[in-house]
């Protein structure tokens, strides 16, 4: 499963329809999977630029989240965008990388968290960066 917070502006008939979705795209070649074996899913319905994950969280898309997910039933949850990490109960005070897995009601299952795409678009140093801690998180030589 790859989560992101939203959908692109302008995504109408499908989700990442932009750059975003280029970029994921290759991301997933890159990664060896394809397209149609990747659940993807957006935290919000609509686009919505600057989303605060602990407002969020304070008004119920937490529950709805960890539902979703758990309906999904991933192998796996690559969640990309720090944005959603309150959203599954991360303290803002620990880095990223701590939250490694997804518990819920009994459900539990392994998650990288990344920035965003758009932070990936803007600084390429965090795909370097999301490749070494993707390389180290499958286990795959880098």
């Amino acid at each position: 499963m790859v989560l992101v917070m939203d959908p692109e502006q302008g995504d109408s008939e499908t989700l990442l329809s932009g750059t975003h979705g280029n970029l994921l795209a290759k991301m997933l070649e890159a990664m060896q999977l394809h397209a149609e074996e990747v659940y993807l899913a957006s935290v919000l319905p609509r686009h919505t630029p600057m989303a605060d994950g602990p407002a969020l969280a304070v008004q119920g898309f937490s529950k709805v989240l960890q539902h979703h997910i758990k309906l999904a039933a991933p192998q796996a949850v690559l969640a990309l965008g720090t944005n959603i990490l309150p959203l599954l109960g991360h303290n803002a005070a620990q880095e990223p990388a701590s939250l490694q897995n997804i518990d819920h009601e009994g459900f539990s299952v392994p998650m990288l968290a990344a920035e965003g795409l758009d932070a990936m678009m803007a600084m390429p140093r965090l795909k370097a960066r999301f490749w070494r801690r993707w390389l180290d998180w499958t286990g795959r030589p880098a």
